[in-house]
């Protein structure tokens, strides 16, 4: 009689930045794919990407070609790893050849949020007084907010979240504009003061959500991401970075969107501003949710026509000279 000897299972190495909320959001995919799959180890391997590294400049003087994925996805195609969870807002529409976007889970809410000062407790967005400091290191909450509030004072404020707000409560800030999702996945929802409307911030593209990345030719690994993917998250999330490949922006410029699912239908709403606030041009179409890619490019060039294209260049020629 022959004996069967069956293959080991398989170790999956699961890559994540450093920093404390991607630590925290990897683990929540380390569990919930430990808890699907039980017979497969899932790894966890920690990298530092240049975003993590560089705190003293502004993430737009930088320049977002990768600047918080790149060395993940060197690990991707160097066999080093198997996948790489991503704050979805940081991954880039264009990905490198070799690797694919394998899943999106559920959203948290995708809102900006306001953290104050301990002064400033009774006030909101719109009563804060004239002058506060409002920091955020993106351009996209800076033009917005500047077209609603440009009597208020920005600064920008780098570093991860714990010594952001250790520098709002020492009195460098009166507020800062932070993401509530993750605020919320590292336990400090009690921080979030305001949630700002979307009439005043609509959110970054993809924020709120988690993207899985790796090989596209790995089946395996792509097989057992589907487990955690949130189709209703996903279709959203297709249609807003549809409509920031289409303008040829990135992570780092004034482009906003908020994205809605009733039934079959999706709606995106999505802005385009310049940073002074002074430019803006808006708008919204709506379409089957399984078209949510098309949807976005039809926005995409709804604001092309309304002079999208003029104020990006403007903003990528400023950003070139390193103004």
């Amino acid at each position: 009689m022959t004996s069967v000897v069956s293959s080991p299972p398989r170790t999956i190495r699961i890559g994540s930045r450093k920093s404390q909320l991607a630590l925290v959001q990897t683990y929540w995919v380390q569990e919930q794919l430990q808890k699907s799959f039980p017979d497969i180890t899932f790894e966890v391997h920690t990298m530092s990407t240049q975003g993590d590294k560089i705190l003293d400049v502004a993430l737009a003087k930088i320049g977002d070609k990768g600047l918080f994925t790149k060395e993940l996805e060197v690990g991707m195609l160097n066999q080093e790893i198997d996948f790489a969870v991503h704050s979805l807002k940081d991954l880039p529409t264009h990905l490198p050849e070799g690797l694919t976007l394998a899943a999106i889970t559920e959203r948290e809410n995708p809102a900006d949020a306001l953290v104050v000062h301990e002064k400033h407790k009774d006030k909101q967005i719109d009563t804060l007084p004239e002058g506060a400091v409002i920091g955020t290191s993106s351009l996209r909450r800076l033009a917005q907010l500047r077209h609603h509030f440009p009597h208020f004072t920005f600064k920008d404020v780098r570093g991860n979240l714990i010594t952001r707000l250790a520098k709002l409560d020492a009195g460098e800030y009166d507020a800062l504009i932070l993401a509530a999702a993750g605020l919320e996945r590292l336990g400090m929802g009690d921080r979030v003061h305001q949630v700002l409307p979307k009439e005043i911030s609509l959110h970054a593209v993809g924020q709120g959500a988690l993207g899985i990345e790796c090989r596209a030719d790995d089946s395996e690994v792509l097989s057992l991401l589907k487990a955690i993917e949130h189709t209703e998250t996903r279709d959203r999330c297709l249609a807003e970075r549809s409509f920031l490949r289409s303008l040829e922006g990135g992570c780092q410029v004034p482009i906003g969107v908020n994205t809605e699912i009733s039934g079959e239908n999706l709606t995106l709403t999505g802005i385009v501003a310049s940073v002074d606030g002074q430019k803006f041009v808006k708008d919204t179409v709506t379409g089957l949710a399984n078209n949510a890619e098309a949807l976005g490019t039809e926005l995409a060039e709804l604001l092309r026509q309304q002079g999208a294209q003029e104020i990006l260049s403007e903003i990528f020629a400023v950003i070139q000279r390193g103004s």
